[in-house]
């Protein structure tokens, strides 16, 4: 099965590049390493193109529109992917991805995994596996190199490496580009003194492939703007931002990212949210504010990651000890998709969101919904299909306080992203039975810096016994606005009200 996985890759690279010649320098290699013995196969290297010889703007250009996921097989993650190699999973893997509209595969390369100071034939062997699988399903690679090592005084064995390692991908068009080290530390002297050898060392040696660095969500923008100022002298050809932050906010702290490291293009390298501390919904919501956002500021989306791993995927380390590192997966590990994945899609293939998404009939079914309680010590908004409006579900809200903090509602962020000035619509539909106090829907503006900057409520719900009754607000985004938050509430209300079918629009 290898062997003819491995001749159809071939095939799709041949027609992906158009009529190649072999390359000579190519190490002659077995592709089945840790195959069946019935699998294993010789054959030569891949073959190179001399029509379509990758230059470094056509490459470029690929890493500017590219349809990246960040990429570890379920069972086996990090340096596990490697020294666990099971050529079938990932195959399979790739196909899931590419299923999703993926084109291109980010996969990460560990030196004292692979063999330091010399790569392992093993360990180079499988890595061309990869690509070809990769390749056969339409995808190209984008490398990382050096994660897990600080190894910085090695300069020069750093650069032979790397040279050793990337010579086969040197003209290879599957091959997109080369992240030097993920998340590099820019505060690291040490660290910055070796990028300041390696990258114009590389570059040399492989002046069509574009080279980068990614810093970690904590450095974030103003980590890449250090990472830039301190690399003037041999520039990477473009960024890689890690964005973990406040998805409400993700179109304001793209563009801070961006305005860093300009007129040098951007990539988000990185980005998810784990449903271990936060729902599925919450998870889903939060891609489809980044590619939304994304869209707009005109980069791509790498999401992290496929699935979620399995207990005892991710090797003994640091991250190992972090639950939620085990849970940002697209789909669960029992392989069905979570609604993120249906996000991820139609973020590719730039159409609608699913209307789902925002749950505005809170038909949701559990841990799907991005609506989250907030002050719920004051009342918990609960779902009930005793009372709806529409459909099976609505949401309820008993005995609730007040306090100087605001009254408890249910919230959520507009998938939309918001900027100063834009005019919205938020709407939903109330009943009640004996309730007292106030019972609204609210807007709420913050900055980019969480600061509030105002907001607008609807009408009351008349206090005792009503019917459905719309509540309805409209209000215009303050200057400096990057995020706004809906909220149905009910503050002092002794008696209970049930919502149903929320709208939220901008004009």
């Amino acid at each position: 099965m290898i062997s003819a996985r491995r001749c159809s890759a071939a095939l799709a690279s041949a027609l992906l590049l158009g009529l190649g010649v072999v390359n000579s320098a190519a190490l002659v290699h077995n592709i089945a390493v840790g195959a069946p013995a019935h699998a294993v196969k010789q054959t030569t290297a891949r073959a190179t193109t001399t029509s379509s010889t990758p230059t470094l703007a056509s490459r470029l250009n690929a890493v500017k529109n590219a349809k990246t996921l960040n990429y570890y097989p379920s069972t086996a993650g990090w340096s596990k992917m490697w020294t666990s190699w099971d050529a079938a999973t990932i195959d399979a893997d790739l196909a899931r991805a590419a299923s999703l509209g993926a084109n291109n595969i980010r996969v990460i390369v560990f030196p004292t995994t692979f063999g330091w100071p010399t790569p392992s034939p093993t360990y180079v062997n499988r890595l061309d596996q990869f690509v070809d699988m990769a390749g056969a399903r339409g995808m190209s690679v984008k490398l990382t190199l050096f994660d897990w090592w600080d190894g910085y005084t090695e300069t020069d064995r750093s650069i032979a490496w790397a040279k050793t390692l990337l010579a086969p991908y040197k003209n290879d068009n599957r091959v997109l580009s080369v992240e030097l080290q993920n998340e590099f530390n820019p505060d690291n002297a040490t660290a910055v003194a070796w990028a300041k050898k390696i990258v114009p060392a590389v570059r040399a040696a492989f002046p069509t492939m574009p080279l980068t660095f990614s810093v970690d969500g904590g450095q974030g923008a103003q980590g890449m703007g250090k990472l830039k100022s301190l690399l003037a002298a041999t520039p990477l050809d473009y960024y890689d931002f890690h964005f973990y932050g406040n998805s409400e906010r993700a179109l304001a702290m793209i563009n801070q990212a961006e305005a860093t490291v300009a007129p040098a293009p951007m990539v988000i390298g990185e980005t998810g949210l784990s449903t271990l501390s936060s729902t599925e919904g919450e998870q889903a919501a939060f891609l489809g504010r980044v590619f939304e956002a994304a869209e707009i500021a005109g980069v791509p989306v790498a999401p992290w990651t496929l699935s979620d791993f399995a207990s005892g995927a991710i090797p003994t380390s640091q991250v190992a000890k972090l639950p939620a590192q085990y849970n940002f997966g697209l789909y669960r590990l029992n392989g069905t998709a979570k609604p993120a994945a249906a996000v991820v899609k139609a973020g590719w293939a730039n159409t609608a969101m699913p209307s789902s998404l925002m749950d505005p009939s809170f038909e949701a079914a559990a841990g799907q919904t991005p609506w989250r309680a907030y002050l719920p010590e004051l009342g918990l908004a609960t779902k009930t299909q005793a009372v709806r409006r529409t459909g099976s579900w609505s949401v309820t809200m008993s005995n609730t306080g007040k306090t100087s903090a605001g009254s408890p509602s249910y919230r959520v962020s507009p998938i939309t992203p918001v900027k100063g000035g834009q005019k919205w619509h938020a709407e939903v539909w109330a009943r009640g039975n004996a309730t007292t106090g106030t019972t609204q829907i609210a807007l709420s503006w913050f900055d980019i810096n969480d600061k509030w900057l105002g907001g607008v409520s609807s009408n009351w719900l008349p206090n005792g016994t009503v019917g459905w009754t719309k509540l309805a607000v409209d209000g215009i985004a303050p200057a400096g606005a990057a995020s706004m938050q809906v909220h149905i509430k009910s503050g002092e209300n002794k008696g209970t009200v049930w919502f149903d079918d929320a709208v939220i629009v901008a004009s």
